[in-house]
Order: structure tokens, then C-alpha cells, then sequence
């Protein structure tokens, strides 16, 4: 299925990308609204939400992909024959496979050792640690992703 950002990717390939440009902003604002407003139910909700939302995206996003393919499409780009674009693509592998993995325990921990309705416990300065690290993989799950689908579809 041809996409819709006038590149050589897919439509999921694309829904990805776009999708990004939504969980980042709304990532940010879900740790404005735990660190200075102190929201920690609205930021429990979010988290929920991403979480879901990212599993049932990457879950369609595989399936897509070992449907159809992406290396039929990334052959015209310059950096696909000099490994270059295998290369990305290794490095967002890495980055977003561990993200996933920490996000995952992040989740999971807090769900289990924060209170419901959530708030400051023992179990925050672990977390907080965490999920700054978590929130960074995120980040950079998303440049490596934007970088490899640029090589990739766009160059």
C-alpha cells in the first residue's frame, strides 16, 4: 500500500513517522503535568494510553512489514547499497527494542507499587530515575527512526 507523505514507504511506514510527532509532544506533556502539576492521575492515564497505543502501532507496524517487505523500497536510495541504511536501522533496532523492554518495566512497576489512585511513595525515586531514562529512549527511538525512514524512503 502506496503511503501518503509522497515517499517511497509504505502506509505504515508513514503512519509511524507522523505517529511519533504525536507520542513525543504528548509524552512531554504527560511528565509536565506529574513533575509541575503534580497530576499524577492524568500522568498514570497518559502512560496507560501510550503504552497501549504504541503496542497496538508496533504490532501492526511488524505485521505490515513481514507482509510486505521495506527493502524493495529503500533499494532506489543512495545509502541503501553502502549498508548505510542497515546500518540506522541496527542502531534504532537497539535503541528501540531496549526502550520497549525499560518502558515496559516502568509501566509495570509503577502499576504495581504506586497506589490507586497514584501518588509519591517509596517507589518514586526509582521510578522517576527510570522513567527519565525511559522517556530518553523514547526520544531517541524516534530520531533514529525518523533518520532511518529518511535514508531509507526519502534520500
Amino acid at each position: 500500500m502506496d503511503g501518503f507523505l509522497g515517499t517511497r514507504a509504505s502506509f505504515m511506514l508513514d503512519l509511524v513517522v507522523v505517529a511519533m510527532l504525536v507520542v513525543l509532544p504528548t509524552l512531554a506533556g504527560s511528565i509536565y503535568l506529574v513533575r509541575v502539576k503534580r497530576n499524577y492521575l492524568w500522568h498514570k492515564r497518559i502512560q496507560l494510553l501510550l503504552g497501549v497505543v504504541l503496542a497496538v502501532a508496533v504490532t501492526a507496524f511488524e505485521v505490515d512489514v513481514r507482509l510486505h517487505g521495506w527493502t524493495h523500497l529503500a533499494e532506489p536510495s543512495p545509502y541503501y547499497a553502502s549498508g548505510g541504511v542497515n546500518w540506522v536501522l541496527g542502531v534504532h533496532l537497539a535503541v528501540a527494542v531496549t526502550t520497549t523492554v525499560l518502558w515496559f518495566v516502568v509501566l509495570v512497576r509503577a502499576w504495581r507499587n504506586f497506589d490507586h489512585p497514584p501518588c509519591p511513595g517509596p517507589h518514586s525515586r526509582w521510578h522517576r530515575r527510570w522513567a527519565w531514562v525511559a522517556s530518553w529512549g523514547m526520544t531517541l527511538t524516534a530520531i533514529t527512526g525518523w533518520v532511518f525512514y529518511y535514508l531509507a524512503f526519502v534520500a
